[in-house]
């Protein structure tokens, strides 16, 4: 199988800086420029080596995952580099995803990795290295269109990660390069079995990488100990209806974990009061949403406003919203928004652009 990698000129001469994270993604990714007749450099950062800590070798940052990615470059004969940037994964991604569990919102750290470690520092790094481009393994798709460079859901719909990647800029966009974008993942191991790659069938990472298991309790309270402080459980009213053992065990849409008998009817999580250190409670009509309101909003489409849909969680299908002023207004009453997720903004497949989740409205405050 060839890619052209758009590279404005011939492959020989260029060089393309692959991100190689040890994964089977990005391992058929560094066999695919190899393959354009480009000079290739694979490049993996150190991230968070929790895997070492834990004796638990499957997060992505582990020290296996560094030896795989070594493997595969090795086995395509092309130049590998481990660069340590631990420390301001850990300034950029841990410490913001513990704070904003700390201010009761609901993070989404792979998005804040990719906007600063990965599409900032290690593009940076790509520029130094003289590349013409930086390819990853992301399932999106880059278009050229008439006005620019686009960014385009990835053609399979299960494995599209168009969501995290809402906040890259137009400029990041021109010099990245998504191979995989058209590609559904058992065509990409299939072509890493036929490459002879010793990752082709390692499995893929569920957990976000320095939260093994899944358990953002415990990391939140080793960064912020003071997270795991007690406080009350109340109902919209105020009434106190029970105790918490601390707001990092909680996010809004929540239902599971209230230890809260005798009620009428199931309560949820509808917001996290982290001054006071309180948990709200309610029915599940106060979670819909009819309108919130962004921050840092990135925008990929001027001038484009007119047949708009918002994904507001990675798994999500995009709903029917108007943009205005820096809101988004929903067609109709939308569930799971919660403040510190990101709202992304599409026009079919196209991402458009998105921003961060700062407030919302609740439908029976602000009816059609």
């Amino acid at each position: 199988m060839q890619v052209d990698f758009q590279l404005g000129r011939p492959a020989e001469g260029s060089r393309i800086v692959v991100a190689m994270s040890g994964g089977v993604d990005s391992s058929v990714v560094a066999a695919l420029a190899a393959r354009s007749g480009a000079e290739v450099i694979g490049v993996t950062l150190q991230l968070y080596d929790h895997g070492e800590a834990i004796g638990r070798t499957k997060t992505c940052c582990a020290g296996q995952d560094i030896y795989d990615a070594k493997t595969v470059a090795d086995r395509l004969g092309i130049a590998h580099y481990v660069f340590d940037y631990e420390s301001a994964f850990r300034d950029s991604v841990i410490d913001r995803f513990a704070d904003e569990y700390m201010k009761g919102r609901t993070p989404i750290p792979c998005v804040s990795c990719n906007q600063s470690v990965k599409f900032t520092d290690l593009l940076g790094l790509a520029r130094d290295l003289g590349a013409d481009c930086l390819a990853t393994g992301h399932y999106v798709r880059r278009i050229v269109g008439p006005n620019g460079t686009e960014l385009h859901r990835g053609a399979d719909p299960a494995r599209d990660q168009s969501y995290f990647l809402f906040a890259t800029t137009a400029e990041q966009l021109d010099y990245l390069r998504f191979p995989l974008g058209d590609l559904p993942k058992p065509l990409v191991r299939e072509l890493a079995r036929d490459l002879g790659l010793v990752v082709a069938d390692k499995p893929d990472s569920q957990d976000i990488c320095f939260v093994p298991g899944g358990d953002y309790a415990s990391v939140v309270k080793k960064v912020r100990p003071e997270a795991a402080e007690e406080g009350d459980i109340v109902d919209r009213a105020g009434h106190v209806l029970g105790r918490h053992k601390g707001l990092i065990h909680f996010t809004v849409g929540q239902r599971r974990g209230l230890e809260l008998g005798g009620q009428a009817e199931p309560l949820y999580v509808i917001r996290i009061d982290a001054a006071a250190r309180r948990v709200v409670v309610g029915p599940k009509s106060a979670l819909a949403v009819r309108s919130a309101r962004l921050s840092a909003i990135n925008w990929l489409g001027e001038g484009q406003r007119d047949g708009l849909s918002a994904k507001v969680r990675s798994m999500a299908r995009p709903a029917p919203v108007r943009f205005d002023g820096g809101s988004i207004h929903f067609e109709r009453p939308e569930y799971g928004v919660a403040p510190g997720q990101a709202a992304v903004l599409y026009q079919g497949d196209r991402v458009l652009g998105g921003g961060w989740i700062e407030e919302t409205v609740a439908a029976e405050l602000e009816p059609a």
